[in-house]
């Protein structure tokens, strides 16, 4: 059975900065001896974005974000459909 490692925090955000420093993946998974799958994976997870406002948000706060989007439209569909049934209409002939 394959041996697992786990790298703690501090680890991954440093290849992640290292990375958008200019080092390559390649170099960094031969110099860490970290798998290529999982450097991908903490350059997804701790790579930062900034807003037209200057806010900094990770890739998670990212996507949090988008399923609070996802939940408040489908909810606000729910309303307009509640809306359309209890909304009595006038029938001018």
């Amino acid at each position: 059975m394959a041996k697992k490692n786990y790298y703690d925090e501090d680890f991954k955000r440093t290849l992640v900065e290292l990375y958008h420093n200019g080092k390559t993946q390649a170099s960094l998974t031969k110099e860490y001896g970290v798998s290529q799958t999982a450097l991908s994976r903490w350059l997804k997870q701790y790579s930062t974005v900034e807003t037209s406002n200057g806010e900094i948000l990770t890739a998670k706060q990212i996507q949090e974000l988008q399923k609070r989007n996802a939940q408040l439209e489908e909810e606000n569909l729910i309303l307009k459909k509640a809306i359309a049934i209890f909304t009595p209409h006038s029938n001018k002939d």
